[in-house]
């Protein structure tokens, strides 16, 4: 194992590497965006042609609204920092499935499904939107990108590289088929570490307080949650970190989110989305 992390070291050193917006984080980054969004638009084509879309209207209604505000903000904040190039090739979709699991997932680019079975939990348009902006920071932290190139590190070691060097797809072709996986509950890496699941968290209450909405209400969502989560599963072997770690995390975040959402939209402490200021600028 220390040899594996010392790799990886030595990897980022002399390859490539980047850094996750809003957050800072570095991150390893072998794969090109566009050999991602290639094989993850693929795997997705795949799943929207078999899954079940809902016919709730006003539900599919909902999460493409909440979806379409997140999304706004967005591409808002990468306006205001002078990172559009970042997103240029995202294109938001944001669908509603019939499906009972209590879930939601993001693929590449911005593709982003939500299951009925969370509507429950969500209960109205700002509980949609900490989903939503969870699923979003996923996308915006290119974290699919970032498993991807462990696995290529890991399973392919020197040649792989060697491969992504000399622009080869095939080989993110072959490992986004495991990465990905939809359909499949555990590949060969988590879906996505607790790491990744809490920056998601991170990244989606600042989004969704850009959007309006405001950040508080992720507490008593995933308090929701905590209901009916992994009971009796060790954090260690989750997928996604406990809902006490993640609760507790999340407090410590609200006030960045909470100067972000007063900032813009002028109000404290409403779950009801505001109306952007007068003076129509964004202020970060």
């Amino acid at each position: 194992m220390k040899k594996y992390f010392l790799f990886l070291g030595i990897v980022a050193g002399l390859y490539a590497c980047s850094s996750v917006p809003v957050t800072g984080r570095q991150q390893l980054s072998l794969v090109s965006d566009d050999d991602v969004l290639t094989s993850s638009l693929q795997q997705y084509s795949d799943y929207i042609q078999t899954a079940k879309k809902s016919t709730d209207k006003t539900a599919t209604a909902l999460v493409e609204k909440a979806g379409r505000k997140i999304a706004g903000a967005v591409e808002a904040y990468f306006k205001t920092t002078n990172q559009e190039q970042l997103i240029a090739n995202y294109q938001w979709e944001f669908n509603l499935m019939d499906d009972p699991q209590v879930n939601a997932f993001c693929m590449p680019g911005g593709k982003i499904v939500v299951y009925t079975g969370i509507l429950p939990y969500t209960q109205d348009e700002t509980g949609l939107a900490v989903v939503l902006g969870h699923e979003v920071g996923h996308a915006i932290a290119k974290h699919a990108n970032e498993r991807m190139s462990h696995q290529i590190a890991a399973q392919y070691g020197e040649a792989g590289i060697g491969l992504l060097l000399s622009k080869s797809s095939s080989t993110v072709q072959t490992v986004g088929s495991v990465v990905y996986g939809l359909g499949a509950e555990v590949g060969v890496m988590l879906p996505f570490s607790r790491k990744h699941e809490l920056e998601a968290d991170h990244l989606g209450l600042i989004f969704m307080a850009i959007a309006g909405y405001d950040p508080n209400a992720a507490i008593p969502f995933w308090e929701r949650m905590s209901q009916q989560g992994n009971k009796g599963i060790l954090e260690f072997f989750s997928t996604h970190p406990s809902d006490n770690t993640r609760i507790a995390e999340i407090k410590k975040e609200l006030p960045e989110a909470i100067e972000y959402y007063e900032a813009v939209w002028g109000k404290k402490n409403t779950t009801t989305p505001a109306s952007k200021n007068s003076n129509n600028q964004w202020h970060f």
